[in-house]
């Protein structure tokens, strides 16, 4: 390959001209303008005789180690010096209006257990960290999760789903397991071993149809080609549990709504079972902002650090888990 001559690489470096040519009008130097950019000498008066052959153009009247800006020299300094300037001033420009998207929004999407469970203390440290920026949380179930990512009304949504649009990216970062609570005085809080049949007999109360654990529930019994009658439905987990303390049946609620403190009894239930997930969604492709990016970052820092490649949206790894089971 042939190599570039220097007059060239002069010619080719067209803000390279006209920053030397600038800092020379403004210092009324080669010399200082030279020091100025940390350059040598020669280097700038190059830079600006290259500028001056390809415009054509006498710049400087120089006499000895003075110069002055000819009237062509006056008109170029003109135009070019505001742009040298917005130039060079461009990373403290965008330095500025970053931290003003600081101060910003975050609208993030949430179910129930996302909200109830999930979210407290990742808001509590995220709002500790970034007080200015003003929290928005939607609380919103099912399809309408979905389409508020979908048609971007809000950054991220959290929650749990078992099959989504290809549009619509899943990141799974946290799993639990689905555990089976009765009353205290119920006889599955002793039996040794609980069955299918066992769960089926017509009291069990789940959260309504169109949730992700019903649906979990519903596909295990289909499998195992076992039926399952629903005795009451219920709108979240709290109501599951308390309406379990009183009486009414049995549940089968993921681990998250479980403390330990609840006057339940809580049982493993067959391995058929699958885990729950909870996660991040986002539109594929969207590029987040800066206070989204710094809520994954601390929601999930394994996956969402800067030195992760999820620029412009998450990566698409359903499968991947950040806190173990419980």
């Amino acid at each position: 390959m042939e190599e570039e001559s220097p007059r060239s690489y002069y010619r080719h470096n067209r803000l390279k001209q006209l920053r030397a040519f600038c800092h020379a009008a403004q210092e009324r130097s080669i010399s200082r303008a030279a020091k100025r950019l940390g350059l040598s000498q020669p280097s700038v008066s190059l830079q600006i005789q290259a500028l001056e052959r390809e415009l054509g153009i006498t710049l400087f009247e120089r006499r000895g180690p003075r110069i002055r800006l000819t009237p062509d020299g006056e008109t170029l300094y003109e135009l070019a010096g505001p742009l040298v300037e917005d130039i060079d001033g461009l990373p403290e420009r965008f330095a500025a209006h970053h931290s003003r998207q600081q101060l910003g929004r975050l609208d993030i999407a949430a179910g129930e257990s996302s909200s109830l469970y999930v979210l407290p203390e990742l808001l509590r440290a995220f709002m500790a960290r970034h007080p200015k920026v003003h929290v928005r949380l939607h609380n919103l179930t099912g399809q309408d999760l979905v389409t508020a990512v979908r048609q971007d009304q809000v950054d991220i949504a959290i929650g749990s789903s078992l099959d989504l649009p290809d549009d619509v990216v899943y990141k799974a970062t946290y799993t639990y397991n689905l555990k089976l609570i009765t009353p205290r005085d119920h006889m599955l809080a002793d039996q040794d071993e609980i069955t299918l049949n066992d769960l089926g007999a017509g009291e069990l109360i789940l959260p309504p149809r169109h949730l992700t654990t019903w649906r979990l529930v519903n596909l295990v019994f289909q499998q195992h080609d076992i039926p399952c009658k629903v005795r009451l439905e219920v709108g979240g987990w709290e109501i599951m549990k308390r309406y379990v303390e009183l009486g009414f049946g049995i549940g089968i609620a993921s681990s998250i709504c479980l403390t330990g403190e609840e006057r339940l009894a809580i049982r493993d239930l067959p391995d058929v079972f699958p885990r729950r997930t909870y996660g991040v969604m986002l539109r594929r492709g969207r590029f987040l902002s800066p206070q989204a990016r710094r809520f994954l970052e601390l929601m999930a820092p394994e996956v969402f650090s800067e030195g992760n490649e999820w620029e412009g949206g998450v990566p698409d790894a359903r499968e991947s888990v950040l806190v173990p089971a419980r």
